[in-house]
């Protein structure tokens, strides 16, 4: 059939086309999708789309008055099942959808394009013919990028939802990404944070998804601007220092009937078999791991993100789901594996294979896997055997910290070994500490909600568990909002209830974690073995008589050493001796019971000196004071030896907030 208004010509060649169909195309955002462009003198747009079961597909919108009929695309001569042509005349800004005819049987389809730059804003779902041209200010983060982002290096993230993080109060609306960008980016670096992670910001139609049901994986979401104002937003953020996380979604697709469930009236990117292609927690459909021009579009789609917004690190949600055949299922409902186990190889294969180009293409990033389970080597390198992620999400620190501080006190002695147990397992992998969107939602509670006690009880409680968080090995995440302590849960559809920080409670649990949070990146005792044992000492796990925890974190260098103390009791220590089995001299950086913080002011020792003496099986000791509900940083350094026979003469220094006022005056 002749068509006199599309070319038949498009940017993919025939190398382009081998690489897709073995699943080698990392950057087919370059030749799929809508391109505008020249050809031979004439100005319009390439058109390229993936549909081997088509009979026959048109780009229509406002420009044809979506007339099937006069912009028909040609498929290639490979039988690769592309689709391509130039179409005279459409420009930027073009609204456009694919019109496919199924090759037999079926109703004709109308689509989002699969590789689409930009959509309407929803609940309209066309694509919009665009660019990803900017000009990026941010040379100086991206040449210093692979140093800064390590995992030697402090990661503390802020995780946000964009649409609720503030809103323009004046037209009740969540701001624009030019209107958070400076907002963002100074609140960020006030606070201490070293990362922001934004929940998914590809287009999605569903808002209660939050943005995990993804319908334009090469859109930035319509809702608050153009591409190239989510790209400024990043650069902002880099040039106040501050990397960015995004979140990506290739575990699952929603089934709207505009984007890419049965994408030409056949499974073009979900798998046929529904014990392999359908959710059932999630009513969504999975895509087929299985398919190398599914693995091609979904590894492009991270280099996308990765190259056209500069972004440093991709985590990864729903892992589990990806790689056990069995995730959610029942007996019966699904099938094992060659080797009769539940592992889900092709997919295993599919994370291992993204994650060594995107580490060999992009240096200094970093993939963060959301992985629940105990699968082995999830942060270990591909030729090891492991998925080849930077990070994983500590699962099980969460649950079991969370579930402890629920409990009332006079129970947590019988429950020491719940707040102790992640450091058997602290460094099997590189663990990220998080304290999600998740766990402050659907009936769970606030993070103050949670806390046992009174009201005071709980800010202290909090205060002391961001201080256990900071000072645990591993890297930091903590979800917006929390940093301030609200009590009602989290809720997408409204800004966070800033107002309470004119309350001393909510100021004091902000400064908390800002001060955490700048300890945190100046002393390297505190990230530097973050996944390692190096890093890590017990001096006193077994006081559960006192819910007490005592441990040591220490850098590379012997001068370098912090000991944290944790009294997750309401009833205060005095004259409290810690054996140690070296001796220094302690100096307090960081106290949760701070008046400053709200905390009760107690008595404390600010400065204190090991004695030699032996303590529980230890050379040395000390005495310290441990206010009730807190946590305690003390610096450590060597420090000669004090004589067994001064050590009943010359005890520290007892401080108190009556003291430290009459210091000041």
């Amino acid at each position: 059939m002749t068509n006199s208004n599309v070319l038949p010509v498009g940017l993919m060649t025939d190398f382009d086309v081998s690489l897709f169909q073995s699943g080698k195309h990392f950057r087919l955002y370059e030749k799929m999708g809508a391109h505008p462009g020249n050809h031979q003198g004439t100005e319009g747009c390439y058109f390229s789309v993936y549909a081997p079961n088509a009979f026959s597909v048109s780009v229509v919108g406002d420009f044809n008055k979506w007339d099937g009929t006069q912009h028909i695309l040609y498929p290639r001569w490979d039988k690769s099942g592309i689709w391509e042509g130039f179409i005279p005349g459409v420009e930027k800004g073009t609204v456009y959808k694919y019109q496919i005819h199924p090759h037999k049987f079926g109703r004709v389809r109308m689509k989002a394009d699969p590789y689409g730059f930009r959509m309407e804003k929803p609940p309209l779902s066309g694509s919009v013919v665009w660019d990803t041209h900017y000009e990026w200010k941010d040379s100086e983060w991206m040449k210093n990028r692979p140093a800064k982002n390590n995992l030697h290096r402090p990661h503390s993230v802020y995780e946000i939802h964009l649409g609720s993080w503030r809103y323009h109060f004046e037209e009740n609306r969540p701001l624009t990404y030019t209107e958070a960008a400076e907002q963002l980016a100074e609140y960020i670096k006030e606070m201490g944070f070293t990362h922001a992670e934004f929940m998914p910001l590809a287009e999605f139609p569903y808002e209660p998804s939050w943005g995990y049901q993804v319908t334009g994986y090469y859109a930035a979401t319509s809702r608050f601007g153009l591409p190239q104002e989510l790209m400024y937003l990043i650069d902002v953020l880099h040039q106040h220092d501050i990397g960015v996380i995004l979140d990506w979604v290739p575990a699952h697709f929603p089934a709207d009937d505009f984007a890419l469930a049965t994408f030409d009236g056949s499974c073009v990117y979900e798998h046929p078999d529904r014990r392999k292609g359908f959710h059932p927690d999630w009513n969504t459909l999975i895509f087929n791991y299985e398919k190398n021009e599914v693995r091609s579009f979904l590894i492009s789609n991270a280099f996308f993100w990765l190259d056209k917004y500069h972004i440093d690190g991709l985590r990864v949600d729903a892992v589990s789901s990806m790689i056990h055949l069995d995730y959610s299922r029942k007996e019966g409902e699904w099938a094992p594996n060659e080797h009769g186990g539940r592992e889900y190889l092709r997919a295993i294969s599919f994370i291992q294979e993204c994650n060594k180009a995107i580490y060999t293409h992009f240096p200094g990033i970093q993939t963060i896997a959301e992985e629940s389970t105990d699968h082995p080597l999830v942060s270990r390198p591909p030729d090891i055997g492991g998925l080849g992620f930077g990070m994983k999400w500590m699962m099980g620190w969460m649950h079991d910290t969370l579930k402890y501080f629920q409990k009332d006190f006079i129970y947590r002695r019988f429950h020491q070994n719940d707040i102790t147990f992640s450091i058997m397992y602290a460094f099997s992998e590189n663990f990220m500490l998080p304290l999600s969107h998740d766990e402050v939602v659907h009936g769970k509670a606030s993070l103050i909600g949670k806390m046992a006690g009174d009201e005071w009880q709980k800010f202290a409680n909090l205060r002391a568990l961001y201080g256990y968080m900071f000072t645990h090995p591993g890297t930091k995440l903590l979800f917006m909002g929390s940093e301030i302590g609200p009590y009602d849960e989290w809720n997408f559809t409204k800004a966070l209830p800033w107002d309470l920080l004119q309350f001393d409670a909510h100021k004091g649990l902000k400064s908390t974690v800002k001060d955490l949070n700048h300890l945190y990146q100046t002393k390297p005792a505190l990230y530097h073995f973050n996944f390692q044992w190096e890093g890590f000492e017990w001096v006193n796990a077994g006081d559960f008589v006192n819910s007490i925890l005592i441990y040591k974190r220490k850098s590379n260098k012997p001068d370098e050493q912090c000991l944290i103390v944790c009294n997750l009791s309401i009833k205060p220590q005095t004259d409290y001796k810690v054996g140690l089995s070296e001796a220094g001299t302690f100096t307090l950086l960081f106290n949760s019971d701070d008046p400053k913080y709200w905390g009760s002011g107690h008595d404390f020792i600010e400065k204190c000196t090991t004695r030699k003496k032996e303590w529980q099986g230890k050379p040395y000791y000390i005495d310290i004071v441990i206010p009730p509900l807190c946590t305690m940083i003390y610096e450590c350094k060597p420090k000669k030896i004090i004589p067994a026979k001064m050590a009943t003469t010359k005890k520290p220094v007892v401080k108190s907030l009556e003291s430290k006022k009459a210091n000041k005056k």
